[in-house]
């Protein structure tokens, strides 16, 4: 059984939505077929920029890695979609993205002190300490 995605690249119907399917939705989701597990973990395809499928990756070993192997992975892409729909892969260094916080406990109630001790930044502190002087004064 042919995939969708060689189907329509072989009619030439590339842009033309066929049965609520584009193409520039097919490449991203052909991304971890062609790759592998491995490297998809490792990688985002961001968007698809006429022919030019845009990949974002963790760092620049990455991306050095990866663009060294881009003749491959087209290969690879015009194996699953169909020859001609990715001309060229463009691998971009993404945003790092932001670690989960830990949930805390809330602290216990300590021996009456001054309420901004438990703000932990010291910008914020003083500014806290600053704006409670002026509501009082």
């Amino acid at each position: 059984m042919e995939r969708a995605g060689r189907i329509l690249g072989k009619t030439r119907l590339r842009a033309i939505e066929v049965a609520g399917v584009k193409t520039y939705h097919l490449a991203p989701k052909a991304w971890a077929a062609a790759v592998g597990k491995t490297i998809a973990a490792r990688t985002r395809p961001a968007f698809l920029d006429g022919s030019k499928l845009i990949v974002e990756v963790e760092d620049a070993i990455w991306r050095n890695q990866l663009s060294a192997l881009s003749g491959s992975i087209l290969q690879r892409l015009d194996k699953v979609l169909g020859p001609g729909l990715i001309a060229a892969i463009e691998f971009r260094v993404a945003p790092p993205r932001r670690q989960p916080l830990i949930a805390r406990a809330p602290v216990a109630a300590q021996a009456p002190g001054d309420e901004s001790d438990h703000i932990e930044d010291p910008v914020l502190r003083r500014l806290y300490r600053t704006a409670r002087r002026r509501a009082n004064a």
